[in-house]
């Protein structure tokens, strides 16, 4: 098997890497049949494995979507390093198109609704989750979308890049502002949300103050709630109902992170493995729900990454926001802390925890919405 720079992939690399699906001598136990669902969207990214399905795998493969990442962006991108770390690009789409047209009018393009660096260190034992806003201010690389030259910008907000050049800029983009390569990209739309929470029964978060926000239609008093795949949405997508918050979208990603963890949490008690025709809805909702890269978009594949995430906890993983200041030239935009942010990006490179340094003063992490949900 050939990774993109046509580089012959070792058995060790393998091993280390999502190719280590399905080739493990020892035979399964009944933790490993388990469906394993991590999803980190709109917040998130879900990941989902199968083995054990049986008659079903070649429909849930129908189901999935792929870009193929590595074409669209040929050689000109960093190193892909062979460390046994893993570097995902996890986006939420806000295209206005189809269902989706009751969040807002569609004006024929999807943008990035939330995007997340998800940095898998070496073992699998941990992660860091870098969310990047979408009002930041950035030097767009020149793309290529449906075979058209799509001019770069020096100063653009970051979510044009998907609605310009689809997820294959967006991969540029990130590669270009952090030096990492990408292994793999996942995107998840507000209708597959919506019908993955449903699917897996709701999310319980409790709210000590009351949540009014008209703009994402979530209304919620102080307690505890079960949400449904609307309202989850609507908390995930609420930036001017949280008390503490400043209506940006900074406060925002707070909320989307308090909710991943809330989320992962839950995820691991929803009793699949005895409920087999759960067990197939949720498989068929996630499946339709997902975007990913051509190396991803099978349910192998899906299964083995699945897997050799399935070890790591929300305890284990440490959520930030990319260190940014407001833009004195505008201030519903926010611009990197430059050397801040290169802190940030030189410890993933280096596969070592972020600094807790590179985020102390940043406007991304002093919103305090997520002291209201938990």
């Amino acid at each position: 098997m050939a990774d993109s720079n046509g580089t012959a992939q070792t058995a060790e690399s393998r091993a280390r890497g999502i190719r280590a699906t399905g080739r493990r001598r020892k035979g399964p136990t009944r933790r490993r049949r388990a469906l394993t669902i991590t999803l980190c969207t709109l917040t998130s990214v879900v990941l989902l494995g199968g083995a054990g399905l049986g008659y079903v795998y070649f429909k849930l493969n129908g189901n999935l979507k792929g870009v193929d990442i590595n074409a669209a962006l040929g050689h000109d991108r960093p190193k892909n390093v062979d460390d046994g770390s893993m570097d995902i690009l996890v986006m939420g789409s806000d295209s206005r198109a189809g269902k989706n047209g009751e969040y807002g009018k569609d004006e024929g393009g999807a943008r990035s609704d939330t995007a997340m660096i998800v940095h898998v260190y070496k073992g699998r034992k941990k992660a860091s989750v870098v969310s990047v806003p979408r009002d930041t201010m950035i030097k767009r690389p020149d793309c290529t979308k449906d075979g058209k030259d799509v001019p770069g910008a020096q100063r653009a907000m970051f979510n044009t890049a998907f609605e310009v050049g689809g997820p294959a800029c967006s991969v540029k983009t990130v590669e270009s502002i952090s030096g990492i390569r990408m292994d793999h990209f996942l995107e998840v739309d507000f209708t597959g949300f919506k019908k993955l929470i449903d699917a897996l029964g709701g999310v319980d978060v409790t709210t000590s103050k009351a949540i009014e926000d008209n703009h994402s239609h979530l209304h919620l008093q102080p307690g505890k709630h079960n949400l449904n795949g609307e309202q989850s949405l609507g908390l995930v997508r609420t930036r001017h109902g949280v008390p503490g918050g400043d209506g940006s979208d900074l406060g925002r990603i707070q909320l989307q992170q308090t909710f991943i963890k809330a989320l992962m949490n839950q995820v691991k008690n929803v009793g699949v493995l005895t409920n087999p025709t759960k067990l197939y809805d949720i498989a068929d909702t996630a499946t339709k729900a997902i975007t990913t890269d051509t190396d991803l978009n099978s349910v192998g594949e899906l299964t083995g990454l699945a897997k050799s995430l399935g070890s790591i906890g929300s305890e284990n993983i440490d959520m930030v926001t990319l260190p940014v200041t407001y833009d004195p030239d505008n201030p519903d935009r926010v611009v990197p802390l430059m050397k801040k942010s290169g802190q940030v990006w030189d410890a993933l490179r280096q596969d070592k925890d972020i600094p807790k340094s590179a985020i102390k003063g940043s406007a991304g992490d002093q919103g305090g919405t997520d002291k209201y949900v938990k």
